[in-house]
């Protein structure tokens, strides 16, 4: 059993740009990494990719398990991808797809899950009894971990938490509803807003065009964080109203959980207090009963872009820790006995 436990896993992250494997030890440290870009259109592409990642790795290590962390909405049974705003899964039944194709007991978890549980394992989240995460990237996702146990509602679907609908009649999302706060304080909204400011031709958007030739379209969020860093007004300005917005959708997730500990995620993350610090100001400013409560802490998440990877591999060894545990309570009593008698004469 103890071999077993200290075996590796492969953790493979999905988004809506890249797919990302690792192997990953028991303590979530990366063994070694693979990148790929994600063929969103093709359901079919996503699974040969996966197969791809996994088989590379397994030629150089022994692992005895996969986890998936998929950006989309999970069935409660862990089998499906029910539906996925920025890839082309719809009803995927993507767990015994990769299965048959890898031969490796495989799991697959909603992507923000995934990094919540690895920043409650092993980063920011570490001793919270009461964790909301927030990954911010190409869009929003979101997890609540309380008491060690992940919330993932009847459905399986909880935590979308960037579909809230929080400015009515707003920019319209891929959902297919409008205002969702991802349209808001995600990746996708900081490109937006500094794209449309460079093609304005506004001239305080020079800076962030010279950066990249001139061309709007390859505006990116790590060159407007860049140019934040380096001291660009607007840039600054950009990361800042990202932050604000933040900071709103996490004080109305105050009032709906009342968590000890945000915890922050995502490509956006690597802005730090140039986004963070807002955030803190307008959550402070919109929390209810303000003034009147303790308040959450945000913190930014400590893994970093690499969250879930690692939290959807330790996941897929804590699937197979719990299944031999229920299959062993399975067993008659005699045999159990018989098992404990022989670990304690090996003592």
């Amino acid at each position: 059993m103890m071999a077993f436990i200290q075996a590796l896993t492969v953790g493979v992250d999905i988004g809506g740009t890249k797919v990302a494997a690792g192997v990953v030890d028991p303590e979530g440290n990366i063994l070694e990494r693979v990148r790929r870009d994600t063929p969103s259109t093709s359901p079919q592409a996503t699974e040969d990719t996966i197969a791809d990642v996994v088989a590379e790795l397994r030629s150089r290590y022994e692992v005895t398990a996969v986890g998936i962390g998929a950006a989309g909405w999970i069935d409660v049974t862990g089998a499906s991808v029910l539906f996925s705003p920025h890839l082309a899964w719809r009803h995927e039944p993507l767990r015994d797809a990769v299965r048959r194709r890898v031969r490796l007991p495989v799991i697959i978890e909603n992507d923000a899950n995934a990094a919540a549980w690895a920043e409650w394992r092993f980063g920011a989240g570490q001793g919270e009894s009461h964790l909301v995460c927030v990954t911010l990237g190409t869009g929003i996702g979101g997890a609540v971990v309380t008491d060690g146990v992940m919330l993932r509602g009847k459905y399986g679907v909880a935590g979308e938490f960037g579909h809230m609908t929080i400015v009515p009649g707003g920019h319209r999302c891929e959902c297919g509803n409008r205002g969702c706060w991802e349209q808001y304080a995600s990746g996708n909204s900081l490109v937006r807003e500094a794209r449309e400011l460079a093609a304005s031709g506004s001239p305080v958007a020079q800076n962030l065009l010279d950066r990249v030739g001139g061309d709007p379209l390859r505006i990116t969020g790590p060159s407007v964080t860049e140019a934040a860093k380096d001291g660009d007004p607007v840039a600054v300005e950009l990361l800042e109203e990202v932050g604000r917005w933040l900071g709103v959708g996490l004080a109305n997730l105050a009032a709906a959980f009342d968590p000890g500990t945000f915890v922050v995620g995502g490509g956006v993350s690597e802005a730090g207090d140039l986004f963070l610090a807002p955030a803190r100001d307008t959550f402070k400013r919109s929390l209810t009963g303000r003034g009147f409560r303790p308040e959450a802490q945000i913190q930014r998440a400590a893994l970093g872009n690499e969250a879930g990877l690692v939290g959807a591999a330790d996941l897929a060894r804590e699937n197979i820790r719990l299944f031999r545990r229920r299959r062993r309570r399975r067993r008659p009593a005699s045999e159990r006995l018989r098992e404990r008698v022989d670990r304690l004469a090996d003592i």
